[in-house]
C-alpha cells in the first residue's frame, strides 16, 4: 500500500478518533481502489471513471461506502497538498436507499416494560437485570455495545448522568431517568460481585448476543413480534420519541454519540403523517386566510 494511504489513515485515528473496525474498512475500500487503478495518489478523473463499471455489481450502499473512502482520502491529500487537484466528483454516486429504521409505538413500548416491570416483581437477579437493560437503552438511547460494557464505575453518585465511552473511544455524558435510576439501584441489589462491569457475566460482561436473545425472548412473553424488536429499535425509539417531543436535534445528536448530525437526521426519522399535521396545525398560513 502507497505512503499516502498510510498516512490517511493515521490520520483518522489520530485526529478523528477512528475505531479499528472503521480503520480496517477504510484500508480494504482503499486496497480494492488502488488494484484497480495503480497508485490512488496520483489518480485522474479519467482514472476513478473505471470504477463506476468495476463496481457496477455490487450494491448501492457498498459502492456509497466505497466512493465515501476515496473522497476523503481525496480531500485528505489536498488538504496536506500532496495534490493540487481533487478527482473525486468523477466517483459514482449512486442514488441513496437506506431503509428507515423500525420503529416501536408508544404503546408497543408500555406493553414491553409492563412485562419487564411485571417479571421483575419477582425481584430475582435475571428479572431486575432485564430491567435495567431495557430501561438503559430506551431512557438513554445507548449502543448495544456501550451498553453491556458498562463499568460499575459508570453508575451515578449522585448526578443523574452516565459516563459512556462510544465509538473511536470517545466519551460522553447521558442523562438517567428517574425510572432507570430506580431499576439501577434494584440491579445493584442482587448483582453478584463478580468483576469490574455492571452487567458481569463469567468473569467478562454481558455479550451483544445474549442481549439481543433477551429482548426477543421479553417481546414475545409481551405479545410483540420478535422480529419489531432489537437494542437498536430501541435506541431508535428513543431518538424518534424524544424528537417527537420536542428535543432539538443537536441535542439528540451529543446524546446518541453522533459525530454528524446527517447521522442523526437518519436515525430520527419521524413519520411524514405526523409533520404534515404538525404544519397544518401550527403555520401561520393555516386555518385559512392570512390575516390583516
Amino acid at each position: 500500500m502507497s505512503a499516502p494511504i498510510e498516512d490517511f489513515l493515521t490520520m483518522l485515528a489520530a485526529e478523528r478518533g477512528a475505531a479499528a473496525n472503521t480503520l480496517a474498512a477504510y484500508r480494504r475500500d482503499l486496497e480494492g481502489a488502488e488494484e484497480l487503478l495503480g497508485d490512488l495518489a496520483v489518480a485522474d478523473r479519467a482514472a476513478l471513471e473505471k470504477l463506476g463499471p468495476a463496481w457496477a455489481g455490487l450494491a448501492p450502499s457498498t459502492v456509497s461506502r466505497k466512493s465515501s473512502a476515496l473522497r476523503q482520502f481525496y480531500g485528505f491529500l489536498v488538504d496536506e497538498k500532496l495534490r493540487k487537484d481533487d478527482p473525486s466528483p468523477a466517483l459514482p454516486r449512486p442514488p441513496a436507499r437506506r431503509p428507515l429504521p423500525k420503529i416501536l409505538s408508544h404503546s408497543q413500548v408500555e406493553a414491553l416494560f409492563q412485562r419487564a416491570e411485571l417479571e421483575a416483581e419477582s425481584e430475582t437477579p435475571a428479572a431486575l437485570r432485564q430491567l435495567a437493560l431495557l430501561e438503559l437503552l430506551y431512557g438513554s438511547g445507548l449502543r448495544a455495545t456501550e451498553l453491556v460494557a458498562l463499568p460499575l464505575a459508570s453508575v451515578p453518585r449522585d448526578a443523574p448522568f452516565l459516563t459512556v465511552t462510544g465509538k473511536g473511544s470517545q466519551q460522553r455524558m447521558v442523562p438517567v431517568s428517574g425510572r432507570a435510576r430506580a431499576a439501577l439501584s434494584r440491579w445493584l441489589a442482587v448483582r453478584p460481585d463478580d468483576g469490574p462491569f455492571l452487567f458481569p457475566s463469567r468473569g467478562k460482561h454481558l455479550t451483544r448476543i445474549r442481549l439481543y436473545q433477551m429482548l426477543k425472548e421479553l417481546a414475545l412473553r409481551a405479545g410483540l413480534d420478535p422480529a419489531k424488536l432489537s437494542p437498536h429499535v430501541l435506541r431508535h425509539a428513543f431518538a424518534t420519541h424524544l424528537l417527537e417531543g420536542g428535543a432539538d436535534l443537536r441535542v439528540l445528536q451529543t446524546l446518541l454519540g453522533h459525530a454528524d448530525i446527517a447521522t442523526t437526521q437518519i436515525y430520527t426519522h419521524v413519520d411524514a403523517a405526523r409533520l404534515v399535521a404538525l404544519v397544518n396545525e401550527r403555520h401561520p398560513l393555516a386555518g385559512g386566510g392570512r390575516g390583516g
